[in-house]
């Protein structure tokens, strides 16, 4: 049953312990992903193959998109959320058990899986708390969460060593803990919309950018947080360091993002995305720079990157939206998730390669090329297409560098639609 609050203050009330749970499970994600790259590499694992470990999480969270919402559907929100959040904090502890390649890519490849489920669940139960007129704000103060949970996991590194046992152990009972609030708090979860169906293909003749924006910026984010803590550690910082570098993009995300949001708002959201592409690209450069002066620097340039780069994801969403009708948009996050979701299976292992071929320094200079694609191709659309008028601009609203579990279930939607018509290819 619907237990929507009609104001915010009501609907924070209602909410504080699903945005308690689901801050310490990001805690949980946060510091999983660097203490396996981190874990890799002093096991002597080459950069393609930890890329390849890593982007297995993406693809497992690719494929519980769209199983999971079927599974929920037949089994239950509450059951399948307790089930999937037990397989993920058991998958944890047999990553210290067994330090072996295959081993570690089927169970990145399961707790990708089993988080895009808890996405799903958690979300929902957060969406169906609010009502039209408080969902944005309840959402922006999720984004807050988000990022605070993800962030201050980095910073968990400094714990214990990445070789023993603790960390495993303390990522599990995160996880394990995270579900006590959600589902002491759960709610029924809300229905969607009936929506039109789109193809990718008339997506991408109707937002070409917006279609290319995603994938590079689903490749780049997940290429980010899969290597960046190699590239930490091969250029000589120490664990602490390390924390405080992936902690420092974080934190840069969560000051831009909301001014990269309004300006996106203000003016046409191409020349936005265009020139932040190309910020990002000469951040990119600033971090490949940086190493050969002090490790405040080293921080500094992170934060500028991440500050740059995640936003992106948001503004994309955005754009795309100002070409659809509202019944369209549904199917179109769909497209768009899975859009990124390639890009981000693809980035790790991709860039990683580079790395093992040309040296580590080009983790960076690849996501730089990455970006200066997104800011070349922004300039070429410019010329193509006249702007859309200010006032018909929808706003943007802040996303996560994972995709909602709104956007998830359209996942589902999108693709049991592309199944039915695949004449839309034509």
């Amino acid at each position: 049953m619907k237990s929507q609050s009609s104001t915010f203050g009501s609907a924070l009330l209602s909410s504080w312990a699903l945005l308690l749970g689901f801050g310490v499970l990001m805690l949980g994600d946060g510091l999983q992903g660097t203490l396996l790259a981190v874990r890799a590499n002093i096991e002597g694992f080459s950069a393609t193959i930890t890329g390849l470990i890593m982007s297995a999480f993406y693809g497992g969270f690719l494929l519980g998109s769209l199983l999971c919402p079927r599974i929920t559907a037949k089994v239950g929100h509450i059951r399948v959320f307790a089930a999937l959040a037990a397989l993920a904090s058991a998958s944890i502890l047999v990553h210290a058990l067994y330090v072996n390649v295959y081993v570690w890519i089927a169970l990145r490849l399961l707790s990708g899986f089993c988080f895009a489920g808890l996405y799903i669940v958690a979300e929902s139960w957060l969406n169906d708390r609010a009502s039209n007129e408080t969902r944005g704000k309840l959402l922006s103060l999720y984004m807050v969460v988000t990022y605070i949970g993800v962030g201050a996991g980095q910073l968990m590194l400094n714990l214990a060593a990445p070789t023993d046992f603790p960390l495993f152990i303390l990522t599990s009972v995160l996880i394990s803990v995270a579900v006590v609030p959600l589902l002491l708090s759960a709610g029924s979860p809300p229905t969607f919309d009936e929506s039109v169906n789109i193809s990718l293909r008339e997506l991408f003749r109707i937002s070409p950018l917006g279609i290319f924006g995603m994938f590079v910026v689903g490749l780049v984010t997940a290429t980010f947080f899969a290597l960046a803590p190699i590239y930490g550690q091969r250029i000589g910082l120490d664990i602490e360091n390390i924390s405080y570098f992936m902690t420092a993009a974080v934190v840069g995300t969560v000051i831009f993002q909301w001014p990269i949001g309004v300006l996106s708002d203000w003016f046409d959201r191409r020349i936005i995305l265009t020139i932040v592409s190309l910020l990002t690209s000469m951040a990119a450069v600033l971090c490949v720079y940086a190493v050969q002066y002090s490790n405040l620097f080293v921080l500094v340039s992170a934060g500028l990157f991440g500050g740059m780069a995640f936003p992106l994801y948001s503004v994309c969403i955005a754009y795309t939206n100002d070409h659809l009708n509202p019944n369209q948009m549904i199917a179109a996050s769909g497209a768009l998730v899975l859009v990124g979701g390639l890009g981000a299976v693809a980035g790790p292992v991709m860039i990683a390669s580079i790395m093992d071929y040309f040296g580590d320094q080009y983790l960076f200079w690849s996501m730089a090329a990455a970006h200066l694609l997104i800011g070349l191709f922004g300039i070429v659309r410019m010329a193509a297409r006249a702007p859309i008028p200010l006032d018909k601009q929808g706003k943007s609203t802040a996303t996560a560098v994972h995709p909602s579990g709104a956007a998830i279930e359209s996942i589902q939607q999108y693709a049991s639609s592309e199944a039915d018509e695949d004449d839309n290819w034509d």
